[in-house]
């Protein structure tokens, strides 16, 4: 077997396990202080607009970066390929197609954004950073030529399709529609990443790209897969983002994009070896989210939740680089 095993790197010290609980330990201690100061905050219909409003479509899209991020890359293009997804399927829902041939082509422009990323960071050579910051330019572009210059797609609210409407604001068993189809999707990303030999190449490509390149993995084609899933996912936030709204809103895609990049790499430190990982992503957007409400309870102002949400990355940024120093102390001959 060619696949190169991601067991050999070396873990952490025992000793670094409690930065392990850092991201949880946050997380409870928002909600005990948000508890306190905003009354309503742990009511049942306040946790539920949480989950709904502010951490479904920002997990969808943190679930397509941490893809990029296990690869060893990022994805700066995945607000992109929320507005190409959202702009198909909108489109085509104002064409008169019906919801789920609307959708697949929601789905395909997002898979199309992220093969054309794998076509520059694994054909051409070029670092992901910066092919995902040329597409993200791209993208807005193609947007502009194809909405005369940025004007939102709207569906016409006498022509709503029930299936428009239920994904938008449906439920099941008394739980929202896109609540039920995050949870899919993120126990499908953890399962192919903690359970498949697809997943563990991928990781292996993420630590060591040349050994995984001269040890027989085909790298350009798994990145392909990996920059297409991702582009995919952050796709389907579009089309959930256009049910909600019943429209397509120019730019949207890139309020996501920052948290996305926060919670992926905050949840590396849910990780002894410091990987990417869908529990960790999830627990990241959902100290996010809370925070963010938290704070809007408490009267603070939209740019104080930036702030806040810029703290929390510092923080995250100062427990992975405690891990890094930890590890290297801990590498025999490093006394």
């Amino acid at each position: 077997m060619s696949s190169v095993s991601i067991d050999r790197q070396a873990r952490l010290p025992r000793g670094t396990d409690l930065l392990r609980f850092g991201v949880p330990a946050a997380l409870a201690a928002v909600l005990l202080v948000f508890a306190i100061a905003a009354p309503g905050f742990l009511t049942l219909n306040n946790v539920a607009g949480v989950l709904v409003n502010n951490v479904a479509l920002t997990a969808i899209v943190a679930l397509a970066m941490t893809l990029a991020v296990a690869a060893g890359g990022t994805d700066l293009s995945v607000g992109t390929a929320v507005d190409l997804g959202s702009l198909a399927f909108v489109s085509a829902i104002a064409a008169g197609h019906p919801v789920w041939i609307a959708a697949l082509l929601g789905v395909l422009a997002g898979v199309g954004t992220g093969v054309f990323n794998a076509i520059l960071i694994a054909r051409l050579g070029i670092t992901p950073f910066l092919a995902t910051l040329g597409t993200l330019f791209i993208g807005h572009s193609l947007q502009q030529l194809t909405t005369d210059g940025g004007n939102p797609v709207y569906v016409s609210a006498a022509s709503i399709p029930p299936a428009l409407a239920f994904i938008g604001h449906g439920s099941v068993l008394g739980v929202p529609f896109v609540l039920w189809l995050l949870a899919g999707l993120a126990f499908g990303t953890w399962l192919v990443l903690a359970r498949t030999r697809f997943g563990r190449e991928v990781l292996a490509i993420g630590v060591e790209p040349q050994v995984a390149l001269y040890s027989g993995l085909p790298v350009g084609r798994i990145l392909t897969l990996v920059y297409g899933a991702s582009a995919a996912l952050a796709a389907v936030a579009g089309i959930l983002l256009s049910a909600h709204v019943n429209a397509y809103v120019p730019y949207s895609g890139n309020a996501y994009l920052l948290d996305s990049i926060g919670a992926a790499f905050i949840g590396t430190s849910l990780s002894r070896t410091r990987r990417a990982n869908v529990p960790g992503t999830l627990l990241g957007v959902a100290l996010f989210g809370f925070v963010q409400n938290g704070l809007l309870l408490v009267g603070w102002n939209f740019y104080w939740q930036q702030v806040g949400t810029g703290i929390l990355i510092f923080g995250a940024l100062l427990l992975a680089f405690a891990g890094r120093g930890s590890a290297a102390r801990g590498r025999p001959g490093a006394h």
